[in-house]
């Protein structure tokens, strides 16, 4: 009997609230139409944000499901503007790799809508650039180190998230992956275990900000029912 108290105590009843048909298609309706107007945005004013709003989307982000509840992320959240600068500097090094010499013709004519090229000034004009690591290993009870498991799919599933909840929240973002990024590890003093994952810069948008004119594909694009 003892037994079975043990191992029942490891669960709890679950949190839900079930709402009814008339209630769920509103409020996916709605959070729809809110997350459609989400766009990248890559002019940005250096006016400052609460630290309590980006706190709190980390919070969100860090309560994604993952694979065995491993958890497998870090956030660096970089406010100062020393720090801003030497990623800046250290990512449009890469960049200008990559559309000089790293890029296919056929990726570069991909990009040509968007208007991209090597000068990132977002890295250092914006309030805050939050650093997404992927972590392969967690330390155990006893500092054992353990594997992490499905570690891409649990820190994408926390990166949408985290998206999510910055645009709820009324902040700007933009979604930056420089290839190579492991100088993001010198530079944070993040462990070499890790993988830097995607820096989600945030702050509000400059004034008379322009994002390209393209669109999204229609649901009969992208599902099927069966």
């Amino acid at each position: 009997m003892a037994g079975i108290e043990q191992e029942t105590e490891q669960f709890i009843p679950l949190s839900f609230q079930r709402l009814d048909d008339a209630d769920m298609a509103t409020r996916a309706r709605a959070f729809y139409l809110q997350m459609r107007s989400r766009r990248s945005v890559r002019d940005f004013s250096a006016e400052p944000l609460p630290r309590s709003v980006i706190e709190d989307a980390l919070r969100t982000a860090g309560s994604a499901p993952s694979g065995a509840n491993m958890q497998p992320w870090h956030f660096s959240v970089v406010a100062s503007a020393e720090v801003k600068r030497e990623i800046r500097l250290a990512a449009e090094e890469e960049e200008r790799e990559f559309y000089q010499r790293r890029a296919s013709e056929e990726w570069l004519d991909a990009l040509a809508p968007l208007g991209t090229d090597a000068h990132k000034p977002f890295l250092e004009t914006a309030p805050y650039l939050i650093v997404i690591f992927l972590k392969k290993f967690s330390a155990g009870e006893n500092g054992e180190q353990r594997k992490n498991y499905y570690t891409a799919e649990s820190v994408g599933i926390a990166t949408g998230m985290l998206l999510a909840a910055l645009h709820n929240a009324g902040v700007a973002t933009l979604t930056h992956t420089p290839s190579p990024m492991k100088f993001l590890n010198r530079i944070l003093k993040r462990p070499d275990s890790e993988r830097p994952y995607m820096i989600v810069v945030a702050g509000l948008p400059a004034a008379g900000a322009q994002v390209p004119a393209i669109e999204k594909k229609p649901l009969q694009h992208i599902a099927e029912f069966i």
